[in-house]
């Protein structure tokens, strides 16, 4: 049935008045994007909201968040006790960073590919991916298996870390905040407390570690059925008509598409493999970084000039000045907060767990000063809808300077540590929930919110990772420099001979009583002058890492100054409606009045 301009402009009025636009610009974006499904909410049926497809769609969304969350969050602090079971393996490093670099590359797909094709199948095989790695890791008998099951995590959780457009599309504008608030609960408990869950897990039941998995095998199985049984957005027919399917499958940008995850693939593994599996100079890290860039350079190149049909990235969204601010800022806040997930853990063993050495728990909860403050900071931020950008730079601003002033901390000062860490984590939430909800309101055609987000998500993954390493970097070269300038003159101002302080060292690498029984002239004086000494040497250490800081939350606050104002686009629209099973049109109160009539 041929279209006409006016029906198209009709079909595609968005949220920004895209209805004055040029009738033929209209047609070209009508045929790419497919049809637009916005409605006012008060169009859509009485009890919409409460019905069991929007619910048990909302409930999906949060159960696979958290089991894609879970995934990583779980494992990550109990990495030492699966190894010590099923290890020891020097792989084991690649146990989170398969899971890491998964997810980075899969969001930038899955966002495009769910935009053209639809959403519900793929959130489906996220949960089957999700289903199955979990499976293999509750089974695992090597850290190889053990790698085998992150990978296929990652893959789900591409899938399932997709909640930025898979639950704004479903809720109106003005609700996106408070939609987002909910997701983050499902966070609060898989991610803000996850260190608790595992280390509970491990010391109080006889399952051990593999209880986690258990739980997380459970999670996917129950959102993998809410999704198929309540997701049902619109389909591909319902998107373009029916009969065009093998045309878009023909005319993906593949080229571009595997560029972009080699790319992103070989440059996050290079600086994922830096300083630790591989010396920075080797050939593994600066081939992987060096042919990875080169790689992005030449996607943007090929995405910019060359005549795509379906590219893998619009160019035209990076002119879109808001959405570009609001992901930069979305992704200088995540990097700022690696600064904490990288030191604090390390800053609550070295220097505060030693005064709670009969208490294994107790790591775990320290643990919370930082996930549960991000946490509390998302639940916080999904409330207020007025002045967003206005509490974008305060929130940055503050949690930017508690971040630095945690470079004041010592051994002696575990209380100030905790206070900072959780105020600290707090507004950085805050800063994640309001940038990332700016930045799906300010997609202008929101049939292109999964693509956007999508890249967001991938951008985000990127800058943090990229700053994870300069963090990591100035950590290891500092230790290298404060701990022979601290330890050593304590040690022999304690009493040890000059001549044993190599033996000490030695024995500080194997960590056994034994061994440092051996060291000549030791004694419980010098032991605990040399403890001491080591955690002073670790707080310097930390401090030029929080000052380091400074240097990308400025650029933050700078672009805070550019956030863009969206208060106004607050409205009652909805993006996407759910239809039901069986039913090829958007449940409206038209839909339901004809069904009756007829």
């Amino acid at each position: 049935m041929a279209t006409s301009n006016k029906d198209i402009q009709e079909a595609t009025v968005s949220h920004h008045d895209q209805a004055q636009a040029h009738p033929e610009t209209e047609l070209f974006r009508e045929v790419v994007l497919g049809h637009d499904f916005t409605v006012d909410s008060a169009e859509l049926p009485k009890g919409y909201f409460r019905g069991l497809p929007f619910l048990g769609s909302m409930f999906a969304i949060g159960v696979s968040y958290g089991a894609g969350v879970g995934g990583f969050a779980f494992a990550a602090p109990i990495l030492a006790n699966i190894d010590a079971d099923i290890g020891p393996s020097p792989n084991l490093t690649w146990v989170a960073l398969t899971y890491t670099l998964t997810t980075a590359i899969g969001l930038m797909v899955v966002g495009r590919l769910t935009d053209l094709f639809g959403r519900r199948w793929f959130m489906i095989g996220g949960n089957v991916f999700g289903l199955l790695g979990t499976i293999v890791c509750a089974t695992a008998k090597t850290i190889d298996a053990m790698i085998a099951g992150e990978t296929l995590i990652g893959l789900g959780a591409s899938a399932q870390l997709s909640f930025a457009f898979t639950i704004n599309e479903l809720v109106p504008f003005k609700y996106r905040f408070l939609a987002n608030g909910y997701i983050y609960i499902w966070g609060t408990v898989c991610s803000g407390i996850g260190p608790v869950i595992a280390y509970a897990f491990v010391y109080k039941t006889s399952v051990g570690w593999r209880g986690v998995f258990y739980l997380l095998i459970a999670m996917n199985a129950v959102g993998l059925a809410c999704w198929y049984f309540f997701y049902h957005p619109p389909n591909f027919n319902m998107k373009h008509g029916p009969g065009r399917k093998m045309q878009f499958v023909r005319e993906f940008d593949y080229i571009g598409t595997l560029m972009a995850i080699l790319g992103f693939l070989l440059f996050l593994m290079g600086l994922s493999w830096g300083g630790g599996l591989y010396p920075w100079k080797s050939a593994h890290v600066v081939a992987t970084i060096v042919v990875g860039f080169l790689l992005l350079v030449t996607f943007i190149l090929y995405e910019t000039f060359m005549p795509l049909k379906e590219p893998l990235i619009p160019v035209h969204l990076f002119r879109n000045r808001g959405l570009v601010i609001s992901i930069a800022l979305w992704s200088i806040g995540a990097s700022v907060y690696y600064a904490f997930a990288i030191v604090w853990p390390t800053m609550v063993v070295v220097l505060y767990a030693p005064a709670h050495a009969n208490d294994p728990m107790w790591t775990g909860y320290a643990a919370l000063a930082l996930n549960g403050g991000i946490s509390f900071g998302e639940l916080v931020g999904s409330w207020p809808r007025k002045w967003i950008h206005h509490q974008i730079r305060a929130v940055f601003f503050i949690g930017s300077v508690l971040l630095a002033a945690t470079a004041s901390c010592t051994a002696d000062t575990p209380g100030r540590a905790i206070t900072l860490m959780f105020l600290g984590s707090m507004f950085i939430g805050w800063n994640e929930i309001l940038t990332s909800c700016v930045a799906t309101i300010c997609v202008e055609d929101q049939r292109e919110l999964g693509t956007a987000i999508g890249f967001g998500g991938s951008s985000r993954s990127f800058v943090s990772t990229i700053c994870a390493t300069v963090y990591t970097v100035i950590l290891t070269n500092r230790i290298a420099t404060t701990v022979p300038q601290y330890v050593p003159p304590a040690l022999i101002a304690a009493g040890l001979p000059s001549s044993s302080v190599a033996d000490y060292f030695t024995a500080f690498a194997n960590g056994t009583a034994a061994a440092f029984a051996t060291v000549p002239g030791i004694s419980p004086t010098i032991l605990a002058a040399g403890e001491r000494a080591y955690q002073d040497a670790n707080a310097a250490a930390y401090k030029t890492v929080f000052l380091c800081t400074i240097a990308f939350s400025g650029i933050g606050i700078i672009l805070s100054i550019f956030c863009p104002n969206i208060d106004h686009l607050l409205t009652d629209k909805v993006t996407t409606t759910l239809h039901e099973s069986g039913h090829e049109g958007p449940i409206t109160k038209e839909a339901v009045t004809g069904s009756e009539a007829a």
